[in-house]
């Protein structure tokens, strides 16, 4: 988590000042509930939230008692009960730190995940326009690489929507899932702090009581949650990934904007390179790296142990910052991507017509040929097509004369028949039906 790939508004859901808030909070929550149980009295519990609530955690303070205690809780605690006073002896009855630390955790996942929400639909909102923009731009399809028949860009986009609304639905399960608080006290019985408490300070921090919390809450809710914003990267990675071989020199049918001062290469002044989506690609892997950790963490040895504890401090910063950055560099990239139409038309034409092979295929066997023969001459006649374009970049022998040309073809086709297949407007004939299915 270094400055260059994050923001601001992530970057505070993790800062000290944030979690020792919400330890406060916490604490304070809890007292109220225990206060209105009797077991505290009511004015401790309202001395608490006013001198604690007023106050402003000195930090290097709390670092400097935790040097001593070895604790993070406690030095929290011990600084608390320096600016509460005496009523401070009533906070943190019955608990234990990793209910503090866990509910806290919970808490900032949350937060965490409104803001991706909040990117998400950024996100989404920039794919629409682009592919309502581009539905009817045709450009040619490619699998393995390799010219196959004509889509649209606009249905490029479409399927980056669809993908990342499902994204967007899977991270609102994944905040369901991790909403959760443990106020159970230790190894999780509830023995010196009534269940009651829990559920306070859940329904105070927009939380769900966890059903069995042993003394941490279970860590395959975490897990879910990680692999989640794992799914999340790999797909900005694949529109990334997308993007930069639309911008390779020989295809240059899309690339990212490129602005007015802006230098692609220290050595050579002619270069325009896909930096951002090559950024994209890298910091989707940083946040895949917290999904293994985090499903390790799953087996914690007895009722807790805290191995688990260094990986979460690290992963949960780390993962959510680096994806708010990633998700808002990605709608940048999409919002401002030039496209190239005319050159996806002249890409798609350089094979001389090959992308209508499989109608002429097709034409003929409902025309009486056998599928074997009919591949075979097709691919007879689209192979001379190929092996010209090998040659010289451009094909020279255009396929559809070829085939016009072909007696065995002929015996099958009347040239109508050939011509009626290599209307391009076949191809894109259900384009409205895909995006009604994705846009409604």
């Amino acid at each position: 988590m270094i400055p260059r790939y994050s923001r601001p508004e992530m970057v505070h859901v993790w800062s000290p000042e944030s979690k020792f808030r919400i330890w406060f909070e916490i604490e304070a929550h809890a007292c109220d509930a225990l206060a209105e149980l009797g077991v505290i009295p009511k004015e401790a519990a309202r001395t608490i939230w006013d001198k604690g609530g007023a106050a402003t955690f000195d930090i290097d303070r709390i670092d400097e008692i935790e040097r001593e205690t070895k604790h993070d809780v406690i030095a929290f605690l011990t600084h608390l009960a320096e600016i509460v006073g005496p009523d401070a002896r009533f906070v943190h009855q019955g608990m234990t730190s990793s209910d503090v630390l866990d509910t806290c955790f919970s808490v900032q996942l949350v937060k965490a995940t409104d803001l991706l929400l909040a990117d998400m639909d950024a996100l989404l909102a920039a794919i629409k326009r682009r592919a309502i923009e581009h539905k009817d731009t045709v450009c040619i399809g490619r699998s393995h690489g390799i010219h196959a028949e004509p889509v649209t860009f606009g249905l490029k986009m479409a399927e980056a929507y669809a993908e990342f609304d499902r994204c967007r639905t899977r991270l609102v399960n994944a905040r369901a899932e991790i909403a959760t608080c443990a106020i159970s006290g230790a190894v999780g019985t509830f023995a010196n702090i009534d269940p009651r408490v829990e559920e306070h300070v859940a329904k105070a921090l927009g939380l769900e009581a966890e059903p069995v919390s042993t003394q941490v809450i279970p860590r395959d809710r975490h897990a879910m949650f990680f692999a989640t914003l794992g799914v999340i990267a790999s797909s900005i990675e694949r529109v990334a990934t997308e993007i930069r071989h639309l911008q390779r020199t020989e295809v240059l049918e899309a690339e990212e904007f490129f602005s007015k001062g802006q230098k692609g290469s220290s050595a050579m002044p002619h270069k325009r390179n896909p930096v951002l989506t090559e950024n994209l690609t890298g910091l989707a892997r940083l946040v895949r790296m917290a999904v293994t950790p985090a499903m390790e963490n799953v087996a914690l040895w007895h009722e807790r142990d805290i191995s688990h504890s260094s990986v979460e401090r690290m992963i949960g910063p780390d993962a959510t910052v680096t994806l708010d950055f990633a998700l808002h560099r990605l709608t940048g990239v999409i919002d401002k991507l030039v496209v190239y139409p005319e050159r996806m038309a002249g890409n798609m034409n350089r094979l001389g017509g090959l992308v209508h092979s499989q109608r002429i295929l097709l034409a003929l066997t409902q025309a009486g040929s056998s599928r074997e023969d009919a591949y075979r001459l097709v691919q007879r006649n689209a192979m001379k097509v190929w092996n010209s374009y090998q040659v010289s970049g451009d094909s020279e022998v255009d396929f559809l004369t070829e085939l016009l040309n072909d007696e065995d073809v002929r015996k099958y086709l009347s040239e109508t028949e050939i011509r009626d297949r290599f209307d391009l407007g076949y191809h894109t004939k259900h384009v409205d039906t895909i995006f009604n299915r994705v846009f409604g």
